[in-house]
C-alpha cells in the first residue's frame, strides 16, 4: 500500500535489527511474556516486533511513571517478570520511582529503554538522555545491548541480555535495566527469530541438568587458590565416575590424579588435536594463565558468584554453588574407564618426544629447569613469555606455581613472590622473570624483610622480547619495533655488571650464564634445596633464539590438510576482510 511516496508493508513481522531480535528471542525462551509499552519512536523496533507475536501479553501506558508502578503490581501479584519499554527522551526518568519501589521489594521488573547511541550524548542533540550510570537503588543489574555488526557484537548482545534476564531472580531478584540501541530501521520483514544461546543459572536447591550421555568431559581450571585434599578428591572422584579429565596449567594449582597439562598439545599451529573438541567443559577458577585453543560443544561454569563467564563462547549453564558441592552432585559410585586421561597423557608424551634440540632460550631453560625444582617449593612465573614457556612442561610432584594473571600485567610478580616468601620463610620460592618484568619490580628486592629463601631466574634479552616474536602482531615492524614497542636498550642495554652489582650489594648470591653449558654448570647450585642464601641467576639470551624456540615447539607435528585450510582462510580474510568472511559464513551456513 502506498501512502504519499512511502511504501507501507501490508504485514509486518520482526525487525531486522539483530540486537532487538536477540532480546525478544531470549524473553520468549525464558517465558517472559508481559510487557507494558509506552508510546515513542526510539522503541519502535522493539514494540513493533512484539506486537505481532501472540506470545506476548502487551499493555499500554502513556505515563511511564504509572507504567513502572503497574509493573510492580503485576510482578507482585504473579511473581513473574514484567517488561517495560519506552522511548529515548525523558520517558526513562519517569521509571525511577517505580523502579526504586521494585528495588526495595525485590520485584522482577525489566526496564528496556531505547537509545540512538552514546556518541550523540552531550552534543545538544534532541532526546539524547545519558543513561550510562544509574542511581544505586533502581536496578540490581544494568547492561547495554549495542547494534550488531559482527560476531563479536552478537556474542556481547547474547551475554548481556542473558545476564540481565538472569539477574531478575538472582539473590532474591529485583529490577534490571537494558539500554538497547536502535537505528530506527523500518524493515520488519524478518518472519522468524534467530536461534539464541539461552544461559541457565542453577543453585543447589534446583533440579540440576543431567550430564550428556557418552560424552567426553573435561574440567577446565583457570587460576585457582590451592585445593584442599577434600576438594581434590571430589574432582578426582567425579572424573573417575565420568571418564573425565582435568585440563590445567601452572596457575591452576590442581595436582590430582586426573590433571592433564595440555598446552604443548593444544598450542600446535599446523595440527589440531581431536582432544580439544570435547563435548562438555566444566569451567572453574579465574583467568587462565594459558591460551587453551579448545572448541567445546558446551560449557558449564561453576562458581559461587554465579556470574556469566563465557571464556569459550559456548556457555550454556552457570552453577551458583561451591565447586566441591557441584562435583559431589555429579559423582556416582560407578568407576568408568580412564580412556580420556590415557589419551591425553599419550598425546602429551608423543609430542614431548618430538621436541628437538631447542636454542638457548626461555623455553629451553623451562625444559631443563622445570624437572629439577625441589619438592615443597613454589614457582612464581612472570608475564608473559616465562609463563607460556613453563606451561609446556610439567612440574615435579609437590611443586606449586603462581602467576599474577588476574590483571595479566608485567608488574608486581617479584613483589608477590617476595610477599609469599616472607609469609613462609621455611619454604623455597623460585621466580622466573624476563628483564622488563625484573627491572619493573626490582626495588622490592631491597626490602629489609626479604629472607634467604628466594631464587630468581632472570632472562635478560635487553628488551620486551614478546614484541619481537614471530607470532606477535608487532612482528610486522621488524627491528623498528625495538626502540618503543619492545623498549629495547634500557637498564644498561644488557649490561653484564648491572644486575650483578645490584644483587651482590643487596646480599644475594649472583650466578650468570650466556650458553647452555654455563647454565648447566650452575643449575645444581641454583636448585639446591638447602636454604642458605637468596640467589639471582641472570641468563642472557637473544631475540632470534627466543622466537625460533617458540616457533619450533608450536610446530612439532603438521597436517597438510589443516595447513591448507589455514592458508585458504588467510587468503579469503586478506581478500574480503573480516566482514566478508562473516558474510560468506552466513551464505554457506558455517
Amino acid at each position: 500500500m502506498l501512502v504519499g511516496n512511502n511504501l507501507i508493508m501490508e504485514k509486518k513481522y520482526y525487525t531486522v535489527e539483530r540486537n532487538v531480535q536477540i532480546v525478544i528471542a531470549l524473553l520468549k525462551a525464558n517465558g517472559i511474556k508481559r510487557v507494558i509499552a509506552s508510546p515513542g519512536t526510539t522503541n519502535m523496533t522493539f514494540v513493533g516486533s512484539i506486537q505481532q507475536d501472540p506470545f506476548f501479553e502487551i499493555y499500554s501506558s502513556v505515563d511511564e511513571r504509572s507504567a513502572a508502578y503497574l509493573a510492580c503490581g503485576i510482578a507482585a501479584e504473579t511473581g513473574e517478570p514484567v517488561v517495560l519499554s519506552c522511548t529515548g527522551a525523558t520517558a526513562s526518568r519517569n521509571y525511577m520511582p517505580g523502579l526504586t519501589e521494585a528495588y526495595y521489594r525485590k520485584l522482577p521488573v525489566l526496564a528496556i529503554t531505547s537509545h540512538r547511541g552514546d556518541y550523540q550524548i552531550g552534543h545538544l542533540i534532541d532526546q539524547q538522555i545519558d543513561r550510562r550510570s544509574l542511581p544505586n537503588d533502581i536496578a540490581i543489574e544494568h547492561v547495554v545491548v549495542p547494534m550488531v555488526k559482527d560476531k563479536a557484537d552478537e556474542k556481547l548482545c547474547t551475554i548481556e541480555a542473558n545476564k540481565a534476564i538472569l539477574a531478575l531472580k538472582l539473590n532474591g531478584g529485583g529490577p534490571v535495566h537494558i539500554n538497547m540501541f536502535t537505528e530506527y530501521n523500518p524493515d520488519f520483514s524478518v518472519k522468524t527469530l534467530p536461534p539464541v544461546r539461552v544461559i541457565r543459572r542453577h543453585t543447589l536447591e534446583d533440579v540440576l541438568p543431567s550430564l550428556p550421555e557418552n560424552a567426553r568431559i573435561a574440567v577446565f581450571v583457570g587460576a585457582h587458590k590451592h585445593f584442599s585434599e577434600s576438594e581434590t578428591k571430589a574432582i578426582d572422584d567425579f572424573c573417575a565416575s565420568n571418564n573425565a579429565v582435568v585440563f590445567c596449567d601452572q596457575t591452576s594449582n590442581f595436582y590430582g590424579k586426573y590433571a592433564a597439562h595440555m598446552s604443548l598439545v593444544f598450542s600446535q599451529e599446523s595440527w589440531m588435536s581431536e582432544l580439544r573438541n570435547v563435548d562438555l567443559v566444566i569451567h572453574i577458577g579465574e583467568v587462565t594463565g594459558d591460551v587453551y585453543r579448545m572448541l567445546p560443544k558446551k560449557v558449564w561454569r561453576v562458581s559461587e558468584d554465579g556470574a556469566l563467564r563465557d571464556s569459550f563462547d559456548t556457555l550454556t549453564d552457570v552453577f551458583k554453588m561451591p565447586e566441591k558441592a557441584f562435583f559431589l552432585k555429579y559423582t556416582t559410585s560407578e568407576s568408568k574407564s580412564e580412556e580420556l586421561l590415557m589419551a591425553c597423557r599419550e598425546e602429551y608424551d608423543r609430542l614431548y618426544s618430538l621436541i628437538p634440540d631447542l636454542p638457548f632460550s626461555n623455553i629451553w631453560l623451562a625444559k631443563e629447569l622445570s624437572s629439577k625444582i625441589p619438592a615443597g617449593s613454589e614457582v612464581q612465573l612472570g608475564i608473559y613469555n616465562s609463563l607460556r614457556a613453563w606451561n609446556f612442561f610439567n612440574l615435579p610432584e609437590g611443586v606449586t606455581a603462581n602467576c599474577n594473571v588476574g590483571g595479566f600485567g608485567i608488574d608486581g610478580g617479584i613483589s608477590s613472590m617476595m610477599g609469599a616468601a616472607m609469609a613462609n620463610p621455611d619454604k623455597l620460592f623460585f621466580g622466573v622473570f624476563g628483564d622488563l618484568v625484573f627491572f619493573y619490580d626490582m626495588n622490592v628486592m631491597g626490602n629489609r624483610h626479604v629472607g634467604n629463601n628466594v631464587r630468581i631466574l632472570m632472562i635478560n634479552n635487553g628488551k620486551g622480547n614478546e614484541f619481537r616474536l614471530y607470532c606477535h602482531p608487532c612482528r610486522i615492524f621488524g627491528e623498528d619495533a625495538e626502540p618503543y614497542m619492545a623498549a629495547a636498550g634500557h637498564y644498561g642495554n644488557k649490561s653484564s655488571q648491572l644486575v650483578k652489582h645490584y644483587a651482590e650489594d643487596l646480599g644475594y648470591e649472583y650466578l650468570t650464564a650466556s650458553t647452555k653449558e654455563e647454565f648447566l654448570a650452575n643449575v645444581e647450585k641454583f636448585t639446591d634445596p638447602v636454604i642458605s642464601k637468596s640467589m639471582i641467576f641472570e641468563v642472557f639470551t637473544d631475540t632470534e633464539s627466543e622466537s625460533d624456540a617458540l616457533q619450533s615447539i608450536r610446530n612439532l607435528v603438521s597436517d597438510k590438510s589443516f595447513e591448507l585450510k589455514k592458508k585458504i582462510k588467510s587468503i579469503v580474510r586478506d581478500t574480503v576482510g573480516a566482514a566478508g568472511v562473516n558474510t560468506l559464513k552466513k551464505i554457506i551456513g558455517k
